[in-house]
């Protein structure tokens, strides 16, 4: 549990600080019990239909997960006991949940291969509700600490963003660390009841080490903050400030023992993988990250303009609005501190600066920093809502008529919610194949027992970044790789021996071929007699020859019988407007922005 607040009549209250004091009822206000419901119902969306975007959120995270629960599953370098850096805490909270599953009705994995993919969605569902109440604590506190509409165009910005429908249940430290930053901004935010930095303190210390340690920099601003008041304090006001601080700090000391011990439990060594990661990420003498590839500056300008298109341009704008207000409405409605304001606008630049100075970019990094691009668009809109409502008609404003401003705003608005859910619809019908196409096996599918036998081998080429992980094959059918024209480390398997003292052997036995180099290792390859069934996709309108290694394995039909093929985007060979938004598939439009779709395919070997 976070450590308690200190007794509200000690704690500091600077004069500026009239915001955390009871405001009058606002037109705007929403109940958090209805702001709940439309962040659970957006989240669930995300939890049903969401494909899998990364496929670290398969093999570094489902795969173990799976292994935990049902004795088998693919390995990842990070988890080797050589160099663990991933927390084996984080992945045991989620095989708990997914366990849960296993004790409702149809639990058994050998009579109902249903259970398996219900495994996978309940770990969704649950980090759908657990991400809506992180959210709803943070829009509560935004709508009592600076103002009701705020809060709800902070609610407007998660619900209907690409980028939410992304983060909210996936199953990434980011994500984590990003459920925990909100509720550490939300105790740092909330001055009710006396001064939170302990309890924020503690919930940034668990993203950090539970989750993704880069995370805790999101505190940086609320600490400076606390520092500066402290500073401006008597000097009983400061050791209160210094006791705050250290207590948070003592509960995320207590998170990282109770983290080492469960490293230690699982690697049987004494291992702090929240340090390993940042050892490697920042003094790694073999490369590091950016073996994985690297991207230009404008890398995550342009993945946050798709992912929240008018709320990214608004998130951009705060600062250099509040500044203009402050300058020209010093006395304006909005913000009572210019001092708190600062700080709340500040984590969202700090985290934007921070990653685009990296060289390895992926859009998982952002993550944590949504809910605050989500808060600096909701004020941004807030203060060009307060310059237009201004009715003195001796000012330029004040001569445009209200109903005009009002639907300019309106429409604005309403086309930014049909570019985000119009996106949203787009990606589920492009990519969402690998969820859709292993019910012939008996996925996900009650009462049937599917193709196959216990044990058959499900193989990948080209397309192994697309499996969406194990529990979508049933009665015990393992993932095997053949060779494509991939170059770098594909993922091992964990040992399923039963050896030694404990349980999940797998975790601390020596590993071989797994490197931290991203060179291939020939021993991750079967040979293709060894598969069972086969994954591929076509691509009809790609007119290149093929690479040796990678065959058209659909048309092979002497080898390879088609089970359930599944429309999937052609993306190289599709515009970037039908990529970006969902372009419906009519005759009358034009041809240059028309989706080109292959398939993706299962196929049954013929013997």
């Amino acid at each position: 549990m976070p450590p308690k607040a200190a007794p509200a009549q000690r704690e500091f209250v600077h004069p500026e600080a009239s915001h955390a004091r009871k405001k009058p009822p606002s037109a705007f206000a929403i109940e958090p019990i209805t702001a709940f419901y439309c962040f659970l119902v957006a989240n669930v969306i995300s939890a049903l239909f969401a494909p899998i975007q990364d496929c670290d959120e398969t093999f570094n995270y489902y795969e173990p997960t799976h292994y935990l629960s049902h004795g088998y599953g693919l390995q990842t370098w990070e988890y080797s006991p050589t160099y663990a850096i991933r927390s084996w805490l984080y992945v045991s909270l989620h095989a708990t949940v997914g366990n849960i599953r296993r004790l409702l009705p149809q639990s058994t994995k050998a009579s109902s291969p249903a259970c398996l993919v219900g495994e996978f969605y309940f770990i969704r569902y649950v980090l759908a509700f657990s991400c809506a109440l992180c959210q709803t604590l943070l829009f509560r506190t935004i709508s009592l600490t600076l103002n009701a509409r705020i809060g709800l165009f902070f609610v407007l910005a998660t619900i209907f963003s690409p980028g939410n429908f992304h983060a909210s249940t996936a199953y990434l430290p980011s994500s984590f660390a990003m459920y925990t930053a909100m509720l550490g901004a939300s105790s740092f935010m909330n001055w009710r009841g006396g001064l939170k930095t302990a309890q924020g303190i503690f919930w940034f210390a668990v993203g950090g080490v539970v989750g993704w340690p880069f995370a805790v920099a999101l505190a940086l601003p609320f600490l400076v903050e606390e520092g500066l008041f402290a500073m401006m304090s008597d000097k009983d006001r400061f050791i209160e400030a210094i006791i705050r601080v250290t207590r948070g700090v003592i509960a995320g000391l207590i998170v990282v023992f109770f983290d080492g011990c469960i490293n230690t439990f699982f690697y049987k060594k004494v291992e702090f993988a929240a340090w390993n990661i940042v050892k490697y990420n920042i003094f790694s003498e073999t490369g590091g990250p950016n073996l994985y590839g690297t991207e230009p500056w404008p890398f995550y300008f342009r993945n946050l303009a798709l992912n929240f298109n008018l709320w990214f341009i608004l998130a951009l704008l705060c600062l250099p609005l509040f500044l203009l207000q402050k300058i020209i409405s010093p006395s304006g409605q909005g913000f009572q501190t210019g001092l708190r304001a600062l700080v709340f606008i500040s984590p969202f630049y700090l985290w934007l600066g921070i990653f685009t100075l990296q060289p390895h970019k992926e859009e998982r990094f952002m993550y944590p920093a949504y809910p605050f691009l989500a808060l600096n668009a909701a004020m941004s809109l807030h203060i060009v809502l307060t310059a237009l409502g201004n009715s003195d008609p001796k000012t330029l404003v004040g001569k445009i008529p209200a109903k005009f401003k009002l639907t300019v705003v309106s429409l604005v608005l309403l086309l930014s919610f049909d570019v985000g859910v119009s996106r949203v619809y787009g990606i589920w019908s492009a990519y969402s194949a690998p969820l859709r196409l292993y019910s012939p096996l008996g996925a996900g599918v009650s009462g049937e027992q599917g193709l196959g036998v216990r044990g058959d081998n499900v193989c990948f080429g080209k397309e192994w970044y697309r499996f969406p992980s194990s529990y979508f094959l049933p009665r015990e059918m393992h993932a095997k790789f053949v060779r494509s024209e991939f170059r770098g480390l594909l993922p091992g398997e964990f040992s399923e021996a039963r050896t030694g003292f404990g349980f999940w052997s797998g975790t601390w036995m020596p590993t071989n071929g797994l490197n931290d180099r991203n060179e291939e290792d020939m021993g991750k390859y079967v040979d293709k007699r060894a598969c069972g069934f086969l994954v591929d996709t076509q691509y009809p309108e790609r007119k290149e020859a093929l690479p040796p290694n990678e065959p058209d394995y659909i048309a092979d039909e002497e080898n390879w019988e088609i089970v359930k093929c599944v429309s999937f985007l052609d993306a190289a060979n599709t515009h970037f407007l039908a990529r970006a938004i969902w372009v419906p598939d009519l005759p009358f439009i034009p041809e240059q922005f028309q989706r080109k779709w292959g398939r993706h395919c299962l196929l049954k070997h013929k013997k």
